[in-house]
């Protein structure tokens, strides 16, 4: 049996079993034919996604796993850690549960996703060899017999290799051995090929001496960047997503990404974004290929200028917005949208900064908070119940004397999302203290009956 659902093993049936004995075991179990060609086709696309959405170098490490060099694209997703909790939450929304891992190496985050007991584990930078010192022998990804005649003479664990001498290993078990160990600990490089769909647009430069100087760097990605628009128009394509790929003498690799809000076919903006990550590349003794990728690609029409005696053009601000973006992360440039909420933490959402317009507006009823706390937090009140703002309140250990208000606000809960929410109700109030500064409280439930809220205040926002 090559693989078991959550039902199965809750049953007692694990991997490795024979079909008959799972029989034996459940009656009514569903045995499906393995098909390991529509597996591998699966895990390619796969693998392509990941391509698209996170990395520009990315394999597919077969049976069952995605292999991904992060180095220079994780700062887009707000750190390594930030990008494995979404590439686990991507993955869960369409039914998949993942198992994720970042490490100096690739052999250390294969062995932490597979052995380790946590779900997903980020390594510190120089402790390969600590986090790997734990794990069973398999985590090396040695042949079976190899690891049962290794357990025969005690060795259990990834640490006890590491501790012994390496001659009469290699004598005994053979260059593989030690070869895995290396990887592990980062003495030998283990490069990945990354996946290169036929759909992909990309050119390639290779020299004929390695190059290392900065200058140098720029000028190879200028001719790239003109061969790569030059292909894009040809299939009336923009670019969307970058990848350049440097491949050192060293059989090392560097990259960088660089993304666009809006499709793009312009050599000088493209050139622009990508040397702007120049610093980062680093040459070792020389760069002897480099290849440029759009790993991302949308319809791109040429569109007819605008004629000022007609109208006003419309100014573009798209090439800030993208020099921005590649300098502090996608994640972190963004704008808000209205949505049909009277719930305050649920009546925005961030959008990306070249989304189109929604046409959706922000209501004019009652004044907002241009600052509104990421969550509410907990105040000590004075205040005269049910319907009298606070007199005083403490918040982050000040003591605020409050000096005007206005209100309630009554807001209720959204009935259709949850029972508890059929009976809440929250009272907001504009106040201001003694020192002039505006925040805007609620008081969690009428005042009166306990089933409408817990009767406690908060400070859910902050007036300019």
């Amino acid at each position: 049996m090559l693989a078991a659902d959550a039902a199965a093993q809750a049953a007692g049936l694990r991997v490795g079993m024979t079909v008959t004995k799972a029989l034996a075991l459940v009656r009514d179990l569903v045995i499906e034919d393995a098909d390991p060609a529509a597996d591998a086709a699966a895990l390619e696309r796969l693998a392509v996604w990941m391509l698209q959405h996170f990395a520009p170098i990315v394999a597919a490490d077969p049976p069952d796993g995605i292999v991904i060099d992060s180095t220079g694209a994780d700062h887009l997703h707000g750190g390594e850690a930030a990008m494995l909790a979404t590439i686990v939450a991507k993955l869960g929304g369409v039914g998949l549960r993942a198992r994720t891992a970042i490490a100096d190496t690739w052999s250390v985050a294969h062995a932490l996703a597979r052995f380790d007991a946590r779900p997903s584990y980020v390594s510190r930078p120089g402790h390969a060899a600590t986090d790997i010192a734990p794990l069973p022998i398999a985590a090396l990804r040695l042949v079976p017999e190899g690891v049962d005649s290794l357990c025969v003479l005690g060795f259990t664990r990834v640490g006890d290799l590491l501790a012994q001498p390496r001659a009469p290993l290699a004598l005994r078990f053979g260059p593989e051995l030690g070869r895995r160990l290396d990887q592990a600990i980062g003495q030998i490089a283990e490069p990945i090929e990354p996946i290169r769909p036929r759909e992909l647009i990309e050119v390639r430069r290779t020299f004929a001496e390695p190059i290392g100087a900065p200058e140098t760097i720029a000028r190879s990605i200028g001719r790239l960047v003109g061969q790569l628009c030059d292909a894009l128009e040809q299939k009336g394509l923009g670019a969307r997503r970058l990848d350049l790929i440097c491949h050192r003498v060293d059989n090392r690799v560097q990259a960088v990404r660089a993304g666009t809000g809006l499709p793009l076919r312009d050599v000088k903006r493209m050139t622009r974004l990508l040397c702007d990550k120049i610093e980062t590349i680093d040459p070792g003794f020389g760069i002897e290929v480099m290849t440029l990728t759009a790993t991302m690609a949308e319809p791109l029409m040429p569109k007819q200028a605008v004629s000022t005696l007609v109208e006003e053009a419309v100014p573009d601000i798209s090439d800030l917005i993208d020099l921005l973006a590649n300098r502090v992360g996608e994640q972190k440039l963004y704008r808000v949208m209205p949505v049909a909420s009277d719930v305050p933490e649920r009546s925005v959402r961030h959008i990306p900064a070249l989304a189109p317009e929604t046409g959706a507006d922000w209501p004019g009823r009652w004044p907002r908070p241009p600052r509104l706390l990421a969550r509410a937090e907990p105040i000590d009140t004075v205040a005269l119940l049910p319907d009298h703002p606070p007199v005083s309140f403490v918040w982050r250990g000040v003591r605020r004397r409050v000096k005007r208000a206005d209100g309630p606000e009554r807001i209720f809960g959204e009935w259709w999302k949850c029972d508890p929410e059929l009976a809440a109700v929250r009272d907001y109030f504009r106040i201001e203290d003694d020192a002039g500064e505006r925040y805007w409280v609620f008081r969690a439930g009428d005042g009166e009956d306990p089933l409408t809220g817990s009767q406690r205040w908060f400070l859910h926002g902050i007036f300019g």
